[in-house]
């Protein structure tokens, strides 16, 4: 899976919790979830939780606080699939 699809899919996971959709339209590696996309940190869990699903991975509580912008949330999810 490349860059882009892991963004997609990840763009897909986010969607139900999005409060700004001009900002997801426009999502780019930069976009911060609750800044930019105006979601809540009890939904950024359920996103984690849903990553995890999605990608069948794990994410620890250290990355975790990291996953705070697109670019983070994807190194993450490559870096927990390359460890597998």
């Amino acid at each position: 899976m490349n860059r882009e699809e892991t963004i997609s899919k990840l763009k897909t996971i986010v969607k139900p919790y999005v409060k700004n959709q001009p900002a997801l339209d426009n999502l780019t590696e930069e976009t911060d979830f609750i800044n930019d996309l105006k979601i809540n940190s009890a939904n950024l869990v359920d996103i984690v939780l849903d990553v995890e699903e999605t990608f069948d991975i794990v994410i620890d509580n250290e990355s975790m606080e990291k996953m705070l912008n697109v670019k983070a949330a994807v190194e993450i999810i490559e870096r927990k699939r390359s460890e597998k």
